[in-house]
Protein backbone atom coordinates (compact mmCIF):
# COMPACT_ATOMS: atom_id res chain seq x y z
CA UNK A 1 0.00 0.00 0.00
CA UNK A 2 1.29 3.59 -1.07
CA UNK A 3 1.83 6.24 1.45
CA UNK A 4 -1.06 8.31 -0.26
CA UNK A 5 -3.62 5.37 -0.08
CA UNK A 6 -2.52 4.84 3.54
CA UNK A 7 -3.49 8.84 4.40
CA UNK A 8 -6.69 8.35 2.31
CA UNK A 9 -7.39 5.11 4.18
CA UNK A 10 -6.84 7.20 7.54
CA UNK A 11 -9.07 10.04 6.42
CA UNK A 12 -11.85 7.77 5.67
CA UNK A 13 -11.63 5.90 8.64
CA UNK A 14 -11.82 8.75 10.63
CA UNK A 15 -15.55 9.57 9.79
CA UNK A 16 -15.37 12.86 8.65
CA UNK A 17 -19.22 13.54 7.97
CA UNK A 18 -20.15 12.62 11.51
CA UNK A 19 -17.68 14.70 13.47
CA UNK A 20 -17.73 18.02 10.63
CA UNK A 21 -22.03 16.96 10.14
CA UNK A 22 -23.27 20.61 12.00
CA UNK A 23 -20.77 22.49 9.53
CA UNK A 24 -21.86 20.44 6.56
CA UNK A 25 -25.31 20.88 7.28
CA UNK A 26 -25.31 24.95 6.58
CA UNK A 27 -24.52 24.63 2.97
CA UNK A 28 -26.25 22.75 -0.20
CA UNK A 29 -23.09 23.32 -2.43
CA UNK A 30 -21.52 20.15 -3.07
CA UNK A 31 -18.75 19.04 -1.32
CA UNK A 32 -16.08 16.13 -2.20
CA UNK A 33 -13.13 14.47 -1.01
CA UNK A 34 -10.86 13.31 -4.32
CA UNK A 35 -7.29 11.43 -4.49
CA UNK A 36 -4.67 13.01 -6.78
CA UNK A 37 -5.94 11.04 -9.65
CA UNK A 38 -9.01 12.88 -9.54
CA UNK A 39 -11.01 9.80 -8.33
CA UNK A 40 -13.78 10.87 -5.69
CA UNK A 41 -13.15 8.91 -2.11
CA UNK A 42 -16.01 10.14 -0.37
CA UNK A 43 -18.74 12.36 -1.02
CA UNK A 44 -19.18 14.55 1.75
CA UNK A 45 -22.23 16.30 -0.55
CA UNK A 46 -22.66 15.27 -3.47
CA UNK A 47 -22.25 16.86 -6.73
CA UNK A 48 -24.99 18.30 -9.23
CA UNK A 49 -26.27 16.11 -11.56
CA UNK A 50 -25.10 18.27 -13.95
CA UNK A 51 -21.93 17.88 -13.34
CA UNK A 52 -22.24 14.01 -12.39
CA UNK A 53 -23.68 12.95 -15.44
CA UNK A 54 -23.01 15.56 -18.14
CA UNK A 55 -19.29 17.12 -17.14
CA UNK A 56 -17.95 14.37 -15.62
CA UNK A 57 -16.71 11.57 -17.99
CA UNK A 58 -16.47 8.28 -15.36
CA UNK A 59 -19.13 8.81 -12.28
CA UNK A 60 -16.44 7.77 -9.87
CA UNK A 61 -13.80 10.74 -11.02
CA UNK A 62 -14.31 14.69 -11.09
CA UNK A 63 -14.73 16.43 -14.46
CA UNK A 64 -11.52 16.96 -16.66
CA UNK A 65 -11.11 20.72 -15.77
CA UNK A 66 -10.64 19.68 -12.03
CA UNK A 67 -8.03 17.12 -13.05
CA UNK A 68 -6.02 19.86 -15.07
CA UNK A 69 -5.76 22.02 -11.86
CA UNK A 70 -5.36 18.60 -9.75
CA UNK A 71 -2.36 17.84 -11.85
CA UNK A 72 -0.74 21.63 -11.94
CA UNK A 73 -1.09 21.00 -8.34
CA UNK A 74 -3.38 24.29 -8.14
CA UNK A 75 -5.52 25.45 -5.50
CA UNK A 76 -8.18 27.86 -4.22
CA UNK A 77 -11.39 28.94 -7.04
CA UNK A 78 -11.80 28.86 -10.37
CA UNK A 79 -14.50 28.80 -12.89
CA UNK A 80 -14.75 25.59 -15.36
CA UNK A 81 -15.37 25.64 -18.97
CA UNK A 82 -19.39 25.35 -18.20
CA UNK A 83 -19.54 28.93 -15.89
CA UNK A 84 -19.79 27.31 -12.78
CA UNK A 85 -18.05 28.77 -9.77
CA UNK A 86 -15.35 25.68 -7.90
CA UNK A 87 -13.47 25.22 -5.23
CA UNK A 88 -9.93 23.31 -4.29
CA UNK A 89 -8.07 23.27 -1.40
CA UNK A 90 -5.43 20.71 -0.99
CA UNK A 91 -5.08 17.98 2.17
CA UNK A 92 -0.71 17.54 2.94
CA UNK A 93 0.77 15.39 4.83
CA UNK A 94 4.71 16.62 5.72
CA UNK A 95 4.10 19.27 3.29
CA UNK A 96 3.41 16.67 0.67
CA UNK A 97 -0.36 16.80 -0.91
CA UNK A 98 -2.00 13.69 -0.46
CA UNK A 99 -5.63 14.55 -1.44
CA UNK A 100 -8.05 17.38 -2.19
CA UNK A 101 -10.98 19.16 -0.64
CA UNK A 102 -13.43 20.19 -3.70
CA UNK A 103 -16.60 21.55 -4.23
CA UNK A 104 -18.67 24.42 -4.86
CA UNK A 105 -20.13 24.08 -8.96
CA UNK A 106 -22.34 26.45 -8.54
CA UNK A 107 -23.08 29.85 -10.78
CA UNK A 108 -22.32 32.92 -8.85
CA UNK A 109 -24.43 36.39 -9.80
CA UNK A 110 -21.18 37.51 -11.67
CA UNK A 111 -21.34 33.99 -13.44
CA UNK A 112 -24.62 33.43 -13.88
CA UNK A 113 -24.70 34.86 -17.21
CA UNK A 114 -22.91 31.75 -18.36
CA UNK A 115 -26.19 30.10 -17.99
CA UNK A 116 -26.59 29.32 -21.91
CA UNK A 117 -28.58 26.47 -23.18
CA UNK A 118 -26.99 26.93 -26.34
CA UNK A 119 -24.75 23.24 -26.10
CA UNK A 120 -27.23 21.17 -24.03
CA UNK A 121 -28.76 19.64 -27.18
CA UNK A 122 -25.43 18.50 -28.25
CA UNK A 123 -24.13 17.45 -24.87
CA UNK A 124 -27.62 15.66 -24.76
CA UNK A 125 -26.55 14.03 -28.20
CA UNK A 126 -22.97 12.75 -26.80
CA UNK A 127 -24.18 11.65 -23.56
CA UNK A 128 -27.49 9.98 -25.57
CA UNK A 129 -29.39 11.37 -22.90
CA UNK A 130 -32.58 12.88 -23.99
CA UNK A 131 -32.67 16.84 -24.32
CA UNK A 132 -35.40 17.07 -21.42
CA UNK A 133 -33.55 15.21 -19.24
CA UNK A 134 -30.06 17.90 -19.77
CA UNK A 135 -32.23 20.56 -19.85
CA UNK A 136 -34.01 19.89 -16.55
CA UNK A 137 -29.99 18.97 -15.18
CA UNK A 138 -29.11 22.17 -15.99
CA UNK A 139 -32.00 24.02 -14.70
CA UNK A 140 -31.02 22.24 -10.90
CA UNK A 141 -27.80 24.05 -11.05
CA UNK A 142 -27.47 26.73 -8.29
CA UNK A 143 -26.87 30.38 -8.47
CA UNK A 144 -25.50 31.79 -4.81
CA UNK A 145 -24.37 34.82 -3.76
CA UNK A 146 -20.34 36.01 -3.95
CA UNK A 147 -20.57 36.32 -0.07
CA UNK A 148 -21.24 32.85 -0.15
CA UNK A 149 -19.13 31.71 -2.53
CA UNK A 150 -16.22 32.82 -0.49
CA UNK A 151 -17.66 31.64 2.41
CA UNK A 152 -17.54 28.02 1.15
CA UNK A 153 -13.88 28.64 0.26
CA UNK A 154 -13.36 28.87 3.61
CA UNK A 155 -15.56 25.94 4.79
CA UNK A 156 -13.40 23.91 2.42
CA UNK A 157 -10.29 25.56 3.56
CA UNK A 158 -11.14 24.87 7.28
CA UNK A 159 -11.58 21.19 6.70
CA UNK A 160 -8.76 20.72 4.53
CA UNK A 161 -6.33 22.44 7.18
CA UNK A 162 -8.11 20.47 9.58
CA UNK A 163 -7.95 16.64 7.97
CA UNK A 164 -3.71 17.99 7.38
CA UNK A 165 -3.14 18.64 10.92
CA UNK A 166 -4.84 15.58 12.40
CA UNK A 167 -2.50 13.31 9.82
CA UNK A 168 0.04 15.05 11.05
CA UNK A 169 -0.31 14.98 14.72
CA UNK A 170 0.21 12.46 17.42
CA UNK A 171 -1.41 11.01 19.44
CA UNK A 172 -1.17 13.29 22.26
CA UNK A 173 -2.97 16.12 20.51
CA UNK A 174 -1.88 19.54 21.10
CA UNK A 175 -3.83 21.57 23.53
CA UNK A 176 -3.38 24.98 21.61
CA UNK A 177 -4.30 23.52 17.86
CA UNK A 178 -7.56 22.15 19.33
CA UNK A 179 -8.28 26.23 20.54
CA UNK A 180 -7.31 27.26 17.37
CA UNK A 181 -9.38 24.42 15.51
CA UNK A 182 -11.99 25.44 17.85
CA UNK A 183 -12.19 29.40 17.34
CA UNK A 184 -11.79 29.05 13.36
CA UNK A 185 -14.71 26.73 13.36
CA UNK A 186 -17.39 29.13 15.50
CA UNK A 187 -16.16 32.02 13.22
CA UNK A 188 -16.95 30.34 9.87
CA UNK A 189 -20.43 28.63 11.57
CA UNK A 190 -21.00 32.74 12.67
CA UNK A 191 -20.15 33.36 8.90
CA UNK A 192 -22.63 31.30 7.76
CA UNK A 193 -25.22 31.94 10.42
CA UNK A 194 -25.15 35.42 9.70
CA UNK A 195 -25.88 34.66 5.73
CA UNK A 196 -28.77 32.32 6.86
CA UNK A 197 -30.11 34.95 8.56
CA UNK A 198 -29.81 38.01 6.37
CA UNK A 199 -31.35 35.63 3.29
CA UNK A 200 -34.32 34.49 5.73
CA UNK A 201 -35.36 37.54 8.04
CA UNK A 202 -37.96 38.12 6.43
CA UNK A 203 -39.55 34.42 5.65
CA UNK A 204 -42.55 32.82 7.24
CA UNK A 205 -42.88 29.34 7.74
CA UNK A 206 -44.50 28.20 4.89
CA UNK A 207 -45.99 25.51 6.71
CA UNK A 208 -46.96 27.38 9.62
CA UNK A 209 -48.69 29.85 6.72
CA UNK A 210 -50.57 26.93 4.80
CA UNK A 211 -51.84 25.27 8.09
CA UNK A 212 -53.31 28.60 9.42
CA UNK A 213 -54.97 29.24 5.46
CA UNK A 214 -56.38 25.66 5.71
CA UNK A 215 -57.84 26.36 9.51
CA UNK A 216 -59.31 29.66 8.43
CA UNK A 217 -61.17 28.20 5.22
CA UNK A 218 -62.11 25.03 7.26
CA UNK A 219 -64.04 27.79 9.89
CA UNK A 220 -65.36 29.80 6.38
CA UNK A 221 -66.83 26.25 5.63
CA UNK A 222 -68.56 25.92 9.22
CA UNK A 223 -69.84 29.58 8.98
CA UNK A 224 -71.15 28.25 5.33
CA UNK A 225 -68.76 31.07 3.66
CA UNK A 226 -68.47 29.04 0.69
CA UNK A 227 -67.16 31.88 -1.05
CA UNK A 228 -64.56 33.05 1.27
CA UNK A 229 -63.65 29.13 1.64
CA UNK A 230 -62.85 29.33 -1.93
CA UNK A 231 -60.81 32.10 -1.91
CA UNK A 232 -58.74 30.96 0.64
CA UNK A 233 -57.92 27.63 -0.67
CA UNK A 234 -57.30 29.42 -3.88
CA UNK A 235 -54.61 31.91 -1.90
CA UNK A 236 -52.96 28.91 -0.60
CA UNK A 237 -52.49 26.72 -3.74
CA UNK A 238 -51.04 29.56 -4.99
CA UNK A 239 -48.39 30.51 -2.30
CA UNK A 240 -47.46 26.77 -2.33
CA UNK A 241 -47.07 26.96 -6.43
CA UNK A 242 -44.86 30.58 -5.82
CA UNK A 243 -42.49 28.68 -3.41
CA UNK A 244 -41.75 26.01 -5.57
CA UNK A 245 -38.28 25.46 -7.05
CA UNK A 246 -37.68 28.60 -9.36
CA UNK A 247 -36.22 26.82 -12.42
CA UNK A 248 -38.12 23.38 -11.89
CA UNK A 249 -40.29 22.67 -15.21
CA UNK A 250 -43.79 22.88 -14.98
CA UNK A 251 -46.66 22.35 -17.78
CA UNK A 252 -48.17 25.34 -19.19
CA UNK A 253 -51.48 23.87 -18.10
CA UNK A 254 -50.03 24.11 -14.53
CA UNK A 255 -49.41 27.64 -15.12
CA UNK A 256 -52.61 28.16 -16.25
CA UNK A 257 -54.56 26.32 -13.28
CA UNK A 258 -52.08 28.71 -10.93
CA UNK A 259 -53.11 31.99 -12.93
CA UNK A 260 -56.30 30.77 -12.72
CA UNK A 261 -56.39 31.05 -9.22
CA UNK A 262 -54.70 34.18 -9.09
CA UNK A 263 -57.58 35.86 -11.67
CA UNK A 264 -60.17 34.35 -9.41
CA UNK A 265 -58.65 36.29 -6.53
CA UNK A 266 -58.08 39.41 -8.15
CA UNK A 267 -61.95 38.76 -9.76
CA UNK A 268 -62.73 38.70 -5.76
CA UNK A 269 -61.45 42.03 -5.34
CA UNK A 270 -62.06 43.88 -8.69
CA UNK A 271 -65.73 42.62 -8.90
CA UNK A 272 -67.35 43.25 -12.35
CA UNK A 273 -64.47 45.45 -13.39
CA UNK A 274 -62.32 42.43 -14.18
CA UNK A 275 -63.51 39.31 -16.70
CA UNK A 276 -61.05 37.64 -18.01
CA UNK A 277 -60.97 34.38 -20.28
CA UNK A 278 -58.39 31.50 -20.55
CA UNK A 279 -58.08 30.00 -24.52
CA UNK A 280 -55.40 27.86 -25.01
CA UNK A 281 -55.16 24.58 -27.23
CA UNK A 282 -54.91 21.30 -25.18
CA UNK A 283 -51.66 20.49 -27.18
CA UNK A 284 -49.49 23.43 -25.85
CA UNK A 285 -50.43 22.31 -22.22
CA UNK A 286 -48.35 19.40 -22.36
CA UNK A 287 -45.42 22.16 -22.86
CA UNK A 288 -42.73 22.36 -20.21
CA UNK A 289 -41.51 25.61 -19.06
CA UNK A 290 -39.67 27.49 -15.81
CA UNK A 291 -42.76 28.62 -13.04
CA UNK A 292 -44.20 31.47 -12.46
CA UNK A 293 -43.35 32.82 -16.01
CA UNK A 294 -47.21 33.92 -16.56
CA UNK A 295 -47.92 35.44 -13.29
CA UNK A 296 -46.05 38.82 -13.76
CA UNK A 297 -47.40 39.46 -17.48
CA UNK A 298 -50.78 39.10 -16.09
CA UNK A 299 -50.14 41.18 -12.60
CA UNK A 300 -48.77 43.65 -15.08
CA UNK A 301 -52.34 44.26 -16.59
CA UNK A 302 -54.17 44.38 -14.15
CA UNK A 303 -51.78 47.02 -12.50
CA UNK A 304 -51.55 48.89 -15.94
CA UNK A 305 -54.07 48.02 -18.25
CA UNK A 306 -57.00 47.09 -15.95
CA UNK A 307 -56.95 48.84 -12.37
CA UNK A 308 -56.62 52.35 -13.91
CA UNK A 309 -59.82 52.23 -15.81
CA UNK A 310 -62.65 53.12 -14.37
CA UNK A 311 -64.70 50.47 -15.72
CA UNK A 312 -62.17 48.08 -15.31
CA UNK A 313 -61.10 45.92 -18.32
CA UNK A 314 -61.03 42.43 -19.73
CA UNK A 315 -58.35 39.46 -19.88
CA UNK A 316 -57.39 37.07 -22.01
CA UNK A 317 -55.00 34.25 -22.03
CA UNK A 318 -54.70 32.35 -25.37
CA UNK A 319 -51.40 30.38 -27.65
CA UNK A 320 -50.68 29.40 -30.82
CA UNK A 321 -47.91 27.28 -31.94
CA UNK A 322 -45.96 25.47 -34.97
CA UNK A 323 -43.46 23.06 -35.62
CA UNK A 324 -40.45 25.35 -34.02
CA UNK A 325 -42.25 27.53 -31.31
CA UNK A 326 -45.02 28.44 -29.13
CA UNK A 327 -46.51 31.84 -28.31
CA UNK A 328 -48.48 32.58 -25.12
CA UNK A 329 -50.79 35.48 -25.90
CA UNK A 330 -51.43 37.77 -22.89
CA UNK A 331 -53.59 40.65 -24.00
CA UNK A 332 -55.68 43.13 -22.19
CA UNK A 333 -58.04 46.22 -23.23
CA UNK A 334 -56.54 48.78 -20.39
CA UNK A 335 -54.82 52.14 -20.82
CA UNK A 336 -51.73 50.36 -21.91
CA UNK A 337 -48.10 50.44 -19.98
CA UNK A 338 -47.20 54.29 -19.53
CA UNK A 339 -44.92 55.62 -21.78
CA UNK A 340 -42.32 55.60 -19.54
CA UNK A 341 -42.22 52.22 -18.20
CA UNK A 342 -43.01 51.38 -22.24
CA UNK A 343 -39.56 53.18 -23.30
CA UNK A 344 -37.28 51.70 -20.64
CA UNK A 345 -38.71 47.89 -21.81
CA UNK A 346 -38.04 48.80 -25.25
CA UNK A 347 -34.62 50.38 -24.77
CA UNK A 348 -33.68 47.39 -22.15
CA UNK A 349 -33.00 50.09 -19.45
CA UNK A 350 -34.22 48.93 -15.96
CA UNK A 351 -37.85 50.23 -15.51
CA UNK A 352 -38.92 50.40 -11.92
CA UNK A 353 -42.03 48.36 -10.80
CA UNK A 354 -41.04 46.18 -14.11
CA UNK A 355 -38.19 44.09 -11.93
CA UNK A 356 -40.55 40.83 -12.85
CA UNK A 357 -40.92 41.65 -16.31
CA UNK A 358 -37.19 41.77 -17.08
CA UNK A 359 -36.58 38.56 -14.88
CA UNK A 360 -38.93 36.69 -16.46
CA UNK A 361 -37.73 37.74 -19.55
CA UNK A 362 -34.19 36.78 -18.71
CA UNK A 363 -35.19 33.20 -16.65
CA UNK A 364 -36.53 32.17 -20.42
CA UNK A 365 -33.78 33.32 -22.26
CA UNK A 366 -31.14 31.62 -20.08
CA UNK A 367 -33.47 28.44 -20.43
CA UNK A 368 -34.52 28.36 -23.53
CA UNK A 369 -31.93 30.64 -25.68
CA UNK A 370 -31.57 34.06 -26.61
CA UNK A 371 -34.52 33.87 -29.57
CA UNK A 372 -37.50 33.19 -26.76
CA UNK A 373 -38.62 35.16 -24.13
CA UNK A 374 -40.97 38.08 -23.75
CA UNK A 375 -42.29 40.86 -26.23
CA UNK A 376 -44.33 43.89 -25.92
CA UNK A 377 -46.66 43.27 -29.09
CA UNK A 378 -48.99 46.11 -28.70
CA UNK A 379 -49.55 48.84 -25.75
CA UNK A 380 -51.26 51.94 -26.88
CA UNK A 381 -55.02 53.87 -25.38
CA UNK A 382 -56.72 50.37 -26.79
CA UNK A 383 -54.87 48.22 -24.14
CA UNK A 384 -51.29 45.70 -24.54
CA UNK A 385 -50.92 42.37 -25.30
CA UNK A 386 -47.65 40.56 -24.36
CA UNK A 387 -45.99 37.47 -25.86
CA UNK A 388 -44.11 34.83 -24.54
CA UNK A 389 -42.05 32.35 -26.82
CA UNK A 390 -40.84 29.17 -25.92
CA UNK A 391 -39.22 26.30 -28.51
CA UNK A 392 -41.66 24.00 -29.20
CA UNK A 393 -39.66 20.62 -28.94
CA UNK A 394 -40.16 20.93 -24.96
CA UNK A 395 -43.71 19.94 -25.69
CA UNK A 396 -44.44 16.34 -23.86
CA UNK A 397 -45.02 13.27 -26.77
Amino acid sequence: MSKNENSLDLIVASDLYSRYSDLLSLTKNSLLLVDLDGKIIQELIPAPNFCRYICQKEESFVCEDYKKHIKDGENGCFICKRGLNNVLMPIKKKEEIVAYITGLQAYSKDTEGERSNGLLSLLAEKKKLSFETVAKMHSELLVVENEKCEVHKQLCSYLSKNISRELEKSEEENTEHRLEQSIEREILKKKINDLEAKNNSLTVNPHFLFNTLNCIARMAYFEHASKTEELIYCLSDLLRYNLQKGESLHTIGTELDNIEKYLYIQKARLRERLEYEIDVPEHIKTCRVPNMILQPIVENAILHGISKKRDGGFIKIYGESDHQKIIIFVADNGNGFPKDVLKKLQSKEKAVGELGFRITDNRIKQYFGDEYGLNIVKSDFSGSTVSITIPSKFMMR
